[in-house]
């Protein structure tokens, strides 16, 4: 349908879900299904969460889907409260080759069907989320790809709720008006698109996740119109809403009835506000609110390559982990051991601040505690589960079996850089399975093995960097009395500071670092 003079369409502005493995993820959707990559960003939310926008060749309004990567995430469960599917409009002549190319590319597909007239093919996409291919002629005014099969739009969303009537009726308020019924799902149609409300009475609540959704947003004309809606719905018995500057939209959110969460966003002033449109997507941006710590963040957030083009291999190994390849790499690698509560890339601005050509192995722990990534369990802030510890240790010394058979890791080129209990759970490798570290830097590290192990540490580099006033330093001693009297090259380092990290922890180790690589170059 035409919008009139002056007036915006209604309808989808985009829709946001979770996916736990960019890769896989760039790869469907700009690969198999030909969605153009038009933005790049670390979240607005959440800097170190990075956020893919897919959709046609400008990326408009109604076109987009857009992906929060929690990469290796725990999944999410569908439920009641979420949009869980979303369908693409694709040139109805271009059905037969979609079911072609989903066979060819192993992609999960079941139909043809039919829903409301249209017909459809249902697939899964690398997280198991829903996406519908509904021949239906909708075109775009800014195509991208081949226009005899690309998808041009949004078609319609579903979401599942367990109190249908209330939330077609919430949604009708953003232009939106009731459309045909199809067993227990209504049809709400706006000018450009549709949004089904499928009766969810029964389902559990949904839980947010990978696989999930969260969110779907509609249009709105400007600010003015935002502006105007927060003030209605704040008479409302409605949600909380916020609005949010997100640099290419401004944009409100609110939950409906049911508790799915809805973002109101203007069409403008869209994608090319910080790339030329012919680069859309070719760059990662950040938030004008975290450009101090830019550098770090594009070290920290997941790489990817673009479907066709040389990447790294993924492989199955006991831990989760990733890699950061700069742009020369020298063909050393740095593997990062996080403190309690880290993850897998918090050491990654650090180790690249040591060594810039260094390739980084960021691997995550594999015990919790309140949700928290530990290396291994503990009793207390200084009683440690020891028999936790040595299975750890041996699972972590086959996944370094594996990287090294998977990914061609050279050990003799190698550093472990551990902080806090990622630093304890690295010497406590060392004594347990002394064949793997030939070089480690251990920030604030202790002993936390009971009972030290007889190991042969000749020929091992050891930079250990203390804190002063480290609460948890009183067990230094017996850790480096160990390491010296197993042989290691022990290098103590002494600096004014508590558990925290501090400057110190990047220029000491680079010059160490430095120092050992030329006497063995």
């Amino acid at each position: 349908m035409q919008q009139q003079a002056g007036k915006p369409e209604s309808g989808i502005h985009h829709v946001t879900l979770i996916t736990r493995n960019v890769q896989a993820n760039v790869d469907f959707y700009a690969g198999f299904l030909g969605l153009r990559l038009v933005k790049r960003t670390g979240g607005y939310e959440d800097a170190e969460q990075l956020h893919l926008f897919y959709g046609d060749a400008l990326g408009s309004p109604g076109s987009l889907i857009t992906f929060l990567v929690w990469e290796d995430g725990a999944p999410g469960r569908v439920g009641h409260g979420q949009v869980f599917e979303i369908a693409l409009a694709v040139p109805q002549s271009s059905l037969g080759e979609w079911m072609t190319r989903a066979l060819q590319h192993g992609v999960t597909l079941q139909g043809p069907s039919r829903e409301f007239g249209e017909t459809v093919l249902r697939l899964k996409d690398p997280d198991g989320f829903i996406v519908k291919l509904v021949g239906a002629d909708m075109p775009t005014a800014q195509p991208w790809g081949d226009a005899t099969v690309a998808p041009t739009r949004l078609r319609a969303v579903t979401i599942l709720s367990e109190v249908p009537e209330e939330t077609a009726a919430f949604i009708a308020r953003f232009g939106y008006r009731p459309g045909p019924v199809e067993g227990n799902i209504t049809r709400m149609l706006s000018d450009t698109d549709a949004i089904d409300v499928r009766d969810g009475s029964g389902y559990v609540e949904g839980i947010a996740g990978t696989g999930t959704a969260d969110h779907v947003a509609l249009r709105a004309a400007d600010v003015a119109a935002i502006e105007a809606l927060e003030t209605e719905l704040s008479k409302l018995n409605s949600s909380p809403t916020n609005v949010h500057d997100r640099r290419y939209f401004i944009s409100l959110y609110v939950r409906e009835p049911a508790g799915t969460l809805l973002e109101v966003a203007t069409d403008g002033p869209g994608f090319a506000v910080d790339e030329t449109p012919d680069q859309l997507g070719t760059t990662l941006m950040v938030p004008p609110g975290d450009q101090v710590r830019a550098d770090d963040l594009k070290i920290m957030l997941p790489q990817f390559a673009m479907p066709g083009k040389p990447r790294m291999p993924r492989r199955d190994l006991p831990f989760v982990h990733r890699f950061f390849t700069p742009q020369d790499p020298d063909g050393s690698t740095i593997v990062l051991l996080h403190g309690s509560g880290g993850t897998e890339a918090d050491l990654m601005p650090l180790a690249h601040r040591i060594s810039p050509r260094a390739t980084l192995l960021g691997v995550r722990g594999r015990a919790h505690e309140e949700g928290n990534a530990r290396w291994f369990r503990r009793f207390s802030p200084t009683s440690f589960d020891q028999a936790d510890i040595r299975s750890e240790a041996a699972a972590f010394a086959a996944f370094i079996d594996g990287a090294v058979a998977a990914y061609a890791l050279d050990l003799a080129n190698t550093t472990f850089l551990g902080w806090s209990n990622g630093a304890n759970f690295a010497a406590a490798v060392m004594g347990l399975h002394p064949s793997i570290v030939r070089r480690a830097i251990l920030l604030r590290p202790i002993m936390v093995l009971e009972s030290t192990p007889m190991a042969d540490l000749r020929g091992v580099d050891v930079l250990m960097i203390v804190g002063t006033r480290d609460p948890f330093g009183a067990d230094v001693a017996r850790l480096a009395t160990w390491l010296d009297a197993s042989g290691a090259a022990l290098d103590l380092r002494s600096i004014e500071a508590g558990h925290e990290l501090m400057s110190q922890d990047g220029s000491i180790p680079r010059e160490w670092l430095a120092e050992k690589r030329g006497r063995n170059g």
